[in-house]
């Protein structure tokens, strides 16, 4: 009798643990199913919110097909110059070669594509980069791009401080022919924001880490002197 009750509780014993396995093992498969829709979920999420963000900007008139920078000519060799207003050496740069840039596109040798990226918003208070780009934006709309870069690096205000006031970035404008009533309204209304973010996004991607950087077809120029572009320029056309 006794040896019947001991086999019974063996068996009573055998049943609990499989049920504990059953039960185990079930929410095994019930947590990892979980993992998988949450990271199909994620995928998803990140990938509206990705197609959202790259798609929220107004690209203004006169940029490139990828919308990610101005253009300035037609000449057969493109030069990309990456800058940003609140950038000391861009300014510099702007001094040196600015005009060899001019004088290459007034002799159809190439095209420069000015793409002003937002790097050092932490050098103002008020992302004096972003505004400045943005409005730099505003001025491609009323065909002044280049004339308005110009005057924003002869105004360039030290780092570390605020920055020109809207105000301001308006007035300049002014000062180069742009209307007060449209471009006035595009800078106040942010209008370029947006493309600014995805001209800085799209420079980061094409691994430019700093200010100014310039390529001739796609080759980075290390040290761009007047001498070095247009020696660049000349090679590239060959």
């Amino acid at each position: 009798m006794s040896s019947r009750k001991g086999q019974r509780d063996a068996a009573r014993v055998v049943r609990a643990q499989l049920a504990r396995e059953r039960r185990r093992r079930r929410t095994i498969w019930v947590s990892a199913a979980a993992v998988v829709v949450l990271l199909i979920a994620g995928v998803i999420g990140w990938a509206v919110w990705s197609s959202q963000r790259s798609d929220d900007f107004t690209t203004p008139p006169g940029a490139n097909d990828a919308g990610t920078g101005i253009v300035v000519g037609s000449g057969p060799v493109t030069i990309d110059v990456y800058e940003d207003f609140l950038c000391p050496i861009c300014k510099q740069f702007e001094e040196t070669s600015g005009s060899t840039l001019e004088q290459l596109v007034a002799e159809n040798k190439a095209k420069v594509v000015y793409h002003p990226v937002a790097y050092l918003n932490r050098f103002s208070t008020t992302e004096y980069s972003t505004r400045a780009s943005a409005a730099s934006g505003c001025a491609a709309a009323g065909g002044k791009y280049h004339e308005y870069a110009k005057a924003l690096f002869a105004q360039q205000p030290p780092e570390g401080s605020a920055g020109l006031t809207d105000d301001k970035l308006i007035d300049i404008g002014t000062s180069v022919g742009l209307d007060r009533g449209s471009f006035g309204s595009c800078v106040k209304d942010e209008t370029y924001k947006g493309w600014t973010e995805h001209v800085t996004d799209d420079a980061s991607r094409s691994n430019v880490t700093g200010t100014p950087t310039v390529k001739v077809n796609g080759q980075r120029v290390e040290n761009p002197t007047p001498d070095a572009l247009t020696a660049a320029v000349a090679a590239a056309g060959k």
